[in-house]
C-alpha cells in the first residue's frame, strides 16, 4: 500500500518510522508522499508541498493526516475522501466536529475513514468499545484521556511541586506545548469524550459549546497535600452516562481513593473505561500519547484496511438529549471569595478552607462555578469519590 502522510511533525515522524520498518518485516507498506510547509526544506525525496500532487495520484491508497487542528485538516480529509483514498487520523480536534460528516463521506466514495490513534493514543480504545458495542449497549464512560494533565498531577502528587513548576518540566520533557491550553484546560479531554459519545449513543453532538468544562490550571500544591492527607488522589477526568433519550457529558477534577486504578495511573498514562450492560466494567491503560504508541495505532488502521478488517459501522443519527441535570455529584470549592450562598440549595458546609457541596446536579455545579470564577479567578473545584449517582 502506498502511504502519503499530511504533515511531518511527532505523529507524522513516527508513522515514517513504523512503516519503514514495516517493510523490513515484509509488510507491503511504502510512504510515497510528506506534505511539508511552503518555504519548508525538503529533507527526505518523499517530501512535497503540493497537496494536488497527493490528492491526483492515483498510486496513494491511504492518506494519514497529522497535521493537526481543524483546517485545513479538515478540506484535505475531505477531499482525500472524495479522490477515492482512504484516510486514516489521529486528530480528534477536527474529529470531533466533524465525524459525522468524514463518515458519511466515506461511505459515498467506497473508502474507509480510521481514526483510532485520535482517542487514547496508542490504547485501542475506539476497536474496543466498538467490539463492545457489538453486543453491549453502552450507559457510561469515564477516564483519564490526557496524559499531560495526568503527568502533571501526578508529579504535583510525588513530589509535592507547584504546577508552574511541573508544567515547566513537562514542556521540557515534550510531553506539553508552549501553549498547554488545550491540555490543562480540558479542551483535549472534551474532544476526546465528544468522539466516544458519538460512537457509544450512535449520535452527533452538535452543541459541543454545551459541554461542561474545567481544568487544573487552578490547582497548587497544598490542593494535592489536603487531598493526599485524606487518602485521595486527584485526576482529570472526563465522563459520560445515557439513560432511556438522554445522556450527559463533563470534563472536570476529580478526587479517587489511593486503592483505585485511576489514582495509580502514573506519569503520561491513560486509564479509559467504559460500562456495558452485559460485560459490565471494561478498562483501558496504556500509553495515551507519544510520536511511536500514536503511529502505532495509525498503522494498525492501515493494516486494517489492508487486511479488510471492518470496523463497526456507525451512522450518528440517533437522536438522544443532552441533559445537564442527568447526573448528581458531591464537590469540594476551593475560593478567596465567599461563595456558600451561591450553593445554599446544596446543603453547603465548610471543611477547613473548602466549601463541600452536596448532591448537586453536575452542569448546576459548573453553571455555578462560572460565576465562581468571576469573582475569583483563582477558585478550584474537585469532584469527591462515589458521586455520580444518576437522577
Amino acid at each position: 500500500m502506498n502511504i502519503s502522510i499530511l504533515g511531518f511533525g511527532t505523529v507524522g515522524k513516527g508513522v515514517y518510522e513504523i512503516v519503514k520498518k514495516a517493510n523490513g518485516q515484509t509488510r507491503n507498506l511504502s510512504v510515497s508522499h510528506i506534505l511539508i510547509r511552503k518555504n519548508k526544506e525538503r529533507v527526505l525525496p518523499e517530501m512535497t508541498d503540493n497537496i494536488e500532487e497527493i490528492l491526483n495520484d492515483k498510486n496513494t491508497d491511504v492518506v494519514v493526516e497529522a497535521i493537526g487542528g481543524i483546517e485545513p485538516a479538515h478540506e484535505y480529509i475531505l477531499s482525500a475522501l472524495e479522490h477515492g483514498k482512504h484516510v486514516i487520523t489521529a486528530n480528534k480536534a477536527v474529529i470531533a466536529v466533524y465525524l459525522k460528516e468524514f463518515t458519511d463521506a466515506a461511505e459515498q466514495n467506497n473508502v474507509k475513514f480510521y481514526f483510532e490513534a485520535s482517542v487514547g493514543g496508542g490504547i485501542p480504545w475506539i476497536q474496543g468499545l466498538e467490539k463492545a458495542l457489538r453486543i453491549d449497549r453502552v450507559n457510561s464512560i469515564q477516564g483519564i484521556f490526557n496524559g499531560t494533565s495526568n503527568f502533571i498531577l501526578d508529579q504535583m502528587s510525588r513530589r509535592g511541586g507547584s504546577f508552574v513548576d511541573v508544567l515547566k518540566e513537562a514542556q521540557k520533557l515534550g510531553y506539553a506545548e508552549a501553549d498547554p491550553s488545550a491540555d490543562i484546560d480540558g479542551i483535549d479531554v472534551a474532544n476526546k469524550l465528544c468522539i466516544s459519545c458519538d460512537i457509544a449513543y450512535n449520535i452527533d453532538i452538535k452543541n459541543r459549546k454545551a459541554l461542561p468544562i474545567f481544568g487544573i490550571r487552578n490547582i497548587t500544591a497544598k490542593d494535592v497535600e489536603y487531598f493526599a492527607k485524606k487518602g485521595l488522589s486527584v485526576k482529570l477526568i472526563g465522563r459520560t452516562h445515557q439513560k432511556g433519550n438522554k445522556f450527559d457529558y463533563v470534563v472536570e477534577p476529580s478526587l479517587f481513593v489511593n486503592h483505585s486504578l485511576e489514582a495509580n495511573t502514573p506519569d503520561n498514562y491513560n486509564l479509559i473505561s467504559l460500562n456495558g450492560d452485559t460485560i459490565g466494567k471494561l478498562d483501558f491503560f496504556g500509553q495515551g500519547a507519544g510520536m511511536l504508541p500514536t503511529a502505532n495505532a495509525v498503522i494498525q488502521d492501515i493494516l486494517d484496511i489492508q487486511e479488510e478488517k471492518e470496523h463497526l459501522k456507525r451512522e450518528f443519527n440517533k437522536k438522544l438529549e443532552y441533559c445537564p441535570q442527568l447526573t448528581k455529584g458531591d464537590y469540594l470549592v476551593r475560593s478567596k471569595a465567599d461563595v456558600a450562598d451561591l450553593f445554599k440549595d446544596f446543603a453547603p458546609t465548610y471543611e477547613g478552607k473548602y466549601l463541600a457541596v452536596h448532591s448537586i446536579p453536575v452542569g448546576e455545579m459548573h453553571k455555578i462555578m462560572r460565576q465562581v470564577l468571576k469573582v475569583d479567578s483563582s477558585a478550584f473545584m474537585v469532584s469527591l469519590p462515589n458521586g455520580e449517582a444518576v437522577a
